[in-house]
């Protein structure tokens, strides 16, 4: 267990990404310091499913610092482009980071395939949590959310490819919801909307403990 006031590295280069961590932890009262604010080096992302990749990014930012780390790794895979681009999501926006050029890229592969009923376009938000601990076993969760997408994108909230996609149940991609809707914790009932979030109550349950201040 972590209790309340102890420090964790973020293990994340990404402001995005670390703005959701620092939401979703926020109930648990901890001393959050992303690998970024550390000078952390990013490591090589050599693994071949979500898990391996969340391992080797918390691993080495526990190893580097000495203190617990918690990572993700997380991506979109769509249904009609066989999981694409799934593990490779960050890396289809390229060195610049640049996610409206990746939405395009993963429309004009849809549109080549005639996948523009909803129904033909499938997709899913999965992401993989490991929190490694010095001289401890990794913690290792996963969360997803499906939907489908939408084009044009729609809205200017969250990162990546949230605006195009629009979880089952909603009329409003994750770019036009605020972090609250987004994540859509009920910590009363262990329920979220976005794969992080859903990924974060199983992992809280296990290593911050069930009761969120």
């Amino acid at each position: 267990m972590l209790p309340p006031g102890s420090r964790l590295v973020v293990a994340t280069h990404n402001s995005g990404k670390l703005r959701e961590f620092r939401e979703l932890l926020a109930p648990f009262d901890l001393d959050l310091v992303s690998a970024g604010e550390l000078g952390l080096p990013e490591p090589d992302e050599t693994g071949t499913t979500y898990a391996e990749n969340a391992l080797i990014k918390a691993q080495a930012a526990a190893d580097a610092s000495g203190l617990p780390a918690l990572a993700d790794d997380s991506g979109l895979a769509v249904q009609a482009l066989w999981g694409a681009p799934g593990i490779f999501s960050a890396r289809w926006a390229g060195p610049s980071k640049d996610f409206g050029a990746a939405m395009q890229r993963i429309e004009d592969d849809l549109q080549t395939r005639g996948a523009i009923s909803p129904e033909k376009r499938r997709a899913a938000f999965i992401a993989a949590l490991c929190l490694a601990r010095p001289g401890d076993k990794p913690v290792e969760i996963e969360g997803s959310v499906v939907g489908d997408l939408v084009w044009p994108p729609r809205g200017t909230q969250g990162f990546g490819y949230d605006p195009v996609f629009r979880p089952d149940g909603h009329e409003r991609t994750f770019g036009e919801m605020d972090a609250d809707e987004k994540h859509g914790v009920d910590w009363q009932a262990r329920t979220g909307l976005s794969h992080r979030a859903r990924a974060f109550i199983a992992l809280a349950d296990r290593v911050f403990g069930t009761n969120a201040r």
